[in-house]
């Protein structure tokens, strides 16, 4: 377990030391965003729409398979979007276009998740300043006509059209509910009165108040079904694994919903754990007594080049209503 899990995860007295930091963070967002409203700071207005999506807390909290999600839509109705994003933070840079066989270790697990899944449909690119990668996308892909931002909640530089906060309430996302340092959310709830669109995932805290949000639209993330990361045409229902010899691996924040879900599905697994951002090598996915290895699929694809016909991939796929299509749509259809 992380340090930080030992306390973004309950309440100890260290947080009689973290809470004025964190109150001082949220006065700090607060004044950020005042400066861009009154011009202090002036903000950039880009020639397409842009989609902000990103998740309250540190987590993903489903905010990948969202994205995705998003991308199917927009291109259904004639839309050709982009994506950008900051990708691993450990490795910002200048503006690059992300496709299938970029470095995973550089530009990020999730980042390069989406290139693996929408890659081929519509061009993703990343670097640390967020409107140089938008400028960069939109030069060589002048046919781009949205732009979907994967992070950025409080990158108020970037004018953006249409705000989606994910907010996951189960306990590994959610946390003690305060914000950094003290916890793991990145932004004070009270935010979220502001907020366009809420995604929802996961049973509501009893303790989160939520009479004040805009209206909220649930999202499930459905993962039954996993495919071989050779043969990625071939897929199989998780269930067909409970007579398999089976390896369970998953690293980061994959870790514990994974886990739990191989609990809940009745898999006997031998499970591995690895830290946040490892860099996996093919001694990492080698077991001999093995019938399968089963990995989120995040981690799966990062191991795609040195993988065998025993490694499936594990893929979350978001189930959203319809009704948060309709409502996206109608704002687009406003600018």
């Amino acid at each position: 377990m992380k340090l930080s899990e030992l306390y973004w995860h309950r309440i100890t007295p260290l947080h009689i030391l973290l809470w004025p930091f964190s109150v001082l963070y949220g006065y700090f967002l607060t004044l950020k965003k005042l400066c861009y409203w009154l011009d202090i700071l002036p903000p950039i207005k880009l020639p397409v729409p842009v989609i902000v999506v990103d998740s309250i807390s540190i987590d993903d909290g489903g905010k990948t398979p969202l994205i995705i999600w998003l991308i199917d839509c927009l291109l259904q109705q004639g839309y050709r979007p982009g994506i950008i994003t900051r990708g691993n933070s450990d490795n910002p840079g200048l503006p690059a276009a992300v496709t299938s066989l970029s470095d995973p270790n550089v530009i990020g697990g999730k980042t390069f998740l989406l290139a693996q899944r929408c890659g081929g449909i519509c061009p993703i690119w990343v670097g640390s300043d967020r409107i140089a990668v938008a400028q960069a996308l939109l030069n060589s892909h002048p046919t781009c006509n949205i732009l979907i931002c994967n992070d950025g909640m409080q990158y108020y530089r970037l004018e953006r059209d249409i705000e989606i906060a994910v907010v996951d309430f189960s306990e590994q996302s959610f946390g003690n509910g305060l914000v950094l340092p003290a916890g793991p959310l990145r932004t004070p709830l009270q935010y979220l009165r502001k907020i366009d669109i809420i995604v929802t995932n996961g049973k509501q805290n009893h303790y989160v108040d939520t009479s004040q949000w805009s209206k909220t639209y649930p999202m499930k993330l459905v993962n039954e079904t996993a495919y071989n990361v050779l043969n990625p045409e071939i897929r199989q229902p998780v269930s067909d694994f409970k007579n398999k010899q089976l390896h369970a691996i998953a690293s980061g924040d994959n870790v514990q919903c994974f886990f739990d879900f191989i609990q809940k599905t009745g898999l006997n697994a031998e499970l591995h754990t690895f830290s946040e951002n490892h860099q996996f090598v093919s001694q990492d996915i080698n077991f001999a007594d093995a019938d399968v290895i089963l990995m989120p699929e995040e981690n799966a694809l990062q191991c795609c080049h040195f993988a065998k016909g025993t490694l499936w991939a594990l893929p979350k796929d978001a189930w959203v209503n319809s009704e948060l299509q309709a409502i996206v749509l109608k704002k687009l259809q406003k600018i």
